[in-house]
């Protein structure tokens, strides 16, 4: 039986054409899957298996929807206290839209004893910058392109920051604690995912990734170039070209490791004595998001067309905020912000 795929990805308003077939969509967390467990990689991403909501993720979305927002504050204003003001709301917010995180907390005094978690998490990254000298040029960016051979790769980055030289930063954060300097490089394939969309699809290579792990107060920092995008672009080519053999053998053979402590699926693991259900008819299309990466691609799309509205007609450009760049040092430091202009 032929497995078909089926495309039920909803229209963007505003998206760009990118006038390339796409035979393949991986994000860096579902090649992560892959690479981890290509059954795990099975259930998320063909099965949509459901996932159990976990304190810890849900302590991860509430604390990034916060530091997103704290950006929207003017620069003098975005202080501890200010974030720390910002955690019920977001908390509320994702409530009102994943009713199934209200199920994590028995009463108001576990509810209570999460959030002050999660606002010494948001300690944590004061101490790691200053946000009054920050002004990023953009912040949750859905990214996204196409290689020559189909593949599609899209992502969503935390911030991105652009010095007056032009150099770009990726930021990214992170809510637990930094990996040994054995596991840096997995921790930075994330980084080099982006970098290699941004360079395919802007033309510069970003000058820093900065990884920045709230739970130590710890930053990792790379300089990518040329021959490590090329290498990640191989990568990613030969990890596709993996997933396609899997899904035509429907064959996603589950890999033991400390990570099945955490695993939702270990019921259907064989691992674990479990049976995986049937393999579906059709698998999801290539070009079906996710619903977070709806949401971010929705929120680009406005980006484009509220940018397009405030500038003269002419090439769309990438979406900046204005700004009005403080006195201070141009280019990135190792030890300091830096200001978009």
């Amino acid at each position: 039986m032929t497995v078909a795929p089926v495309d039920s990805s909803p229209v963007v308003a505003g998206a760009v054409e990118l006038g390339l077939p796409v035979l393949g969509s991986l994000s860096p967390s579902r090649a992560g899957d892959f690479m981890t467990c290509p059954l795990l990689f099975r259930f998320r991403t063909i099965d949509r298996l459901p996932q159990a909501p976990s304190s810890a993720a849900t302590r991860g979305t509430v604390v990034h929807a916060v530091l997103e927002r704290l950006f929207d504050l003017p620069a003098p204003e975005r202080t501890p206290a200010a974030a720390t003001a910002l955690l019920r709301p977001e908390w509320e917010r994702l409530l009102e839209a994943e009713p199934q995180v209200g199920t994590l907390f028995a009463d108001e005094v576990e509810l209570s004893t999460w959030l002050t978690s999660a606002e010494e998490l948001l300690q944590g990254y004061f101490t790691l910058e200053d946000p009054t000298r920050l002004q990023p040029a953009e912040r949750e960016a859905y990214v996204e392109v196409v290689l020559p051979g189909g593949l599609r790769l899209r992502g969503i980055v935390d911030r991105l920051d652009v010095a007056p030289s032009g150099d770009v930063r990726v930021v990214d954060y992170k809510t637990g604690r930094a990996p040994r300097e054995a596991f840096e490089g997995k921790a930075l394939f994330q980084m080099k995912f982006y970098a290699l969309v941004l360079w395919r699809t802007r033309g510069t290579i970003p000058r820093l990734l900065q990884l920045m792990y709230l739970g130590d107060r710890e930053i990792l920092r790379y300089s990518p170039d040329e021959s490590d995008l090329l290498a990640v672009e191989r990568k990613l080519v030969a990890l596709w070209q993996a997933i396609e053999k899997a899904t035509q053998l429907r064959d996603f053979r589950p890999r033991r490791s400390k990570l099945c402590d955490w695993c939702d699926h270990q019921a259907l693991c064989p691992e674990f004595g479990g049976t995986p259900p049937p393999f579906p008819a059709a698998v999801p299309g290539p070009d079906e998001l996710l619903p977070h990466q709806v949401e971010a691609a929705l929120r680009a799309a406005a980006q484009q067309q509220a940018a397009g509205a405030s500038s003269a007609p002419g090439p769309a450009a990438v979406p900046r905020a204005p700004i009005q760049a403080p006195p201070g040092p141009a280019g990135f430091r190792a030890d300091s912000p830096t200001v978009d202009v």
